[in-house]
């Protein structure tokens, strides 16, 4: 729709970007997986993966749909959306029945959508439980979304209330980032419990789709032990790609870029590229 032309990253101003019905039916049927992007341990790579493997993903002609699902909206500011400029949100898909084809920002970079999220989702913690249906409101809004992408990622907030009870109950499976650190498996036990709650009551098709790796630095002793433990933990769901730690990972989000545009031949770049393949392959 050439709506980016002109703009610098950083500068992307909110509005309809959707393509009409009549545009959406010409293309393709697809039939989207959708996959919550999820620890509720906070700092484990969580918004960096959601950006970069959607981006990855792209570059293999993949259509995507990112979800930021989480107030801080690193997944949104990390794509180069200005989220002061948002209009509407997931926020208001999730509370005041606002369609999700009218907050989605199209062709954030190649071939993702982006449901940006803002400051206004903090309070949608506390006001989702006087709702009705208060579980469904995001699988509910995504239902549209199956047939227009390949893949639907939710960006999980470092937590396990409400919203991210709508992810697990929305998502068909769980994509888990584990910190390569001390206490990486910290409350992961936690996650797996809810998980296996929202499965018995609310979404018995709910499984971990794979388990990643991040800020890997193979020099350590640390790192290549926990790595081991968690694939003895996780077994064969944990993805053969490691993702490094880099700087240029860290530094690609403050000039609103994936890391696919930033330093595309970059260890970053090659990393996620890998995972998008593996992720291919599993379907």
């Amino acid at each position: 729709m050439g709506f980016l032309d002109g703009l610098k990253r950083g500068e992307i101003e909110a509005e309809t970007v959707v393509g009409s019905s009549e545009q959406l039916a010409a293309e393709p049927a697809r039939n989207a997986r959708i996959v919550a992007i999820i620890n509720q341990k906070g700092g484990v790579g969580k918004s960096t993966t959601a950006i970069n493997l959607s981006a990855s993903l792209g570059v293999l002609g993949k259509k995507v749909l990112l979800v930021d699902l989480d107030p801080q909206g690193n997944s949104s500011s990390g794509l180069g959306i200005e989220k002061s400029r948002v209009e509407n949100c997931i926020y208001n898909v999730l509370l005041d029945d606002v369609a999700l084809s009218d907050v989605i920002i199209a062709d954030v970079c190649n071939g993702v959508d982006v449901a940006p999220a803002t400051i206004n989702l903090a309070g949608a913690e506390v006001e989702l439980v006087s709702e009705i249906a208060r579980e469904n409101r995001l699988k509910d809004a995504l239902k549209s979304a199956r047939s227009a992408y390949d893949y639907v990622f939710v960006d999980c907030p470092p937590s396990l209330g409400l919203l991210t009870v709508n992810a697990l109950v929305a998502a068909d499976s769980l994509l888990i980032p584990i910190q390569c650190e001390f206490y990486a498996l910290e409350g992961v036990t936690k996650l797996l419990d809810s998980m296996k709650r929202v499965k018995s009551r609310l979404n018995p098709s709910l499984d971990i789709f794979g388990v990643l790796l991040t800020m890997y630095d193979g020099r350590t002793t640390l790192a290549r032990q926990v790595a081991d433990e968690v694939r003895s933990f996780f077994g064969e769901t944990v993805f053969d790609t490691l993702i490094p730690r880099t700087v240029k990972l860290s530094e690609a989000p403050s000039f609103g870029l994936p890391i696919t545009e930033y330093d595309p031949s970059g260890k970053g770049a090659l990393a996620y590229g890998a995972l998008a393949k593996e992720v291919v392959q599993r379907g």
